[in-house]
C-alpha cells in the first residue's frame, strides 16, 4: 500500500471563507459611516451659501438644491454636536470595532502569508494585537471621554 503526500495536521490555519467575509462586512459598514458623516459635513463645511471660496460649484447647482444646504459653516461647535447625540456614539463605537478587526484580519494574513519564521510572526502578532488595542481603547477614550 503506497501512500502519497504527507499525512500533516495544518495547525494555525485560519478559515478563509469567516474571515472574507467578516472583511467585507465591516468593510461595508465602514462605508456607511464614511457615507452617513459626509452627509452631515462636507456640504455644510465648504460650500455652504454664502460661503466664500466655491461659489463656482455653487453655481452648477439647481436652486432648489442651494436653498437646502444648511447656512451655518462647520465648526467646533458643530462637529461636536454631530459626535453627541447617544445614537453616533454607537455608530462610532461600531466603526472603530469595525475598524480593529478588519485591520487585523488583513495585517494578520500578511505575517501568515510573507513571514516564514515562526518566532518573528508571533512576535509581529503579538505586537500587532497590541498595537490594535492600545489605539481601540484610546480612540473609545476620546468618544466616550473617559
Amino acid at each position: 500500500m503506497t501512500t502519497y503526500g504527507s499525512k500533516r495536521l495544518v495547525s494555525g490555519a485560519h478559515y478563509g471563507l469567516r474571515d472574507w467575509l467578516a472583511q467585507r462586512v465591516t468593510g461595508a459598514l465602514m462605508a456607511l459611516f464614511t457615507i452617513a458623516l459626509l452627509v452631515q459635513v462636507l456640504l455644510p463645511n465648504q460650500c455652504a451659501p454664502g460661503a466664500a471660496g466655491c461659489s463656482w460649484l455653487l453655481s452648477l447647482l439647481p436652486n432648489w438644491l442651494i436653498e437646502w444646504l444648511p447656512k451655518d459653516a462647520m465648526g467646533y461647535d458643530r462637529w461636536a454636536a454631530i459626535f453627541s447625540a447617544q445614537w453616533m456614539k454607537v455608530l462610532t463605537f461600531t466603526l472603530i470595532l469595525s475598524l480593529a478587526y478588519h485591520a487585523w484580519v488583513g495585517v494578520r494574513d500578511i505575517w501568515m502569508d510573507y513571514v516564514k519564521p515562526v518566532s518573528v510572526r508571533l512576535v509581529l502578532h503579538v505586537f500587532t494585537l497590541v498595537w490594535l488595542v492600545a489605539c481601540t481603547g484610546w480612540a473609545v477614550q476620546v468618544l466616550w471621554r473617559l
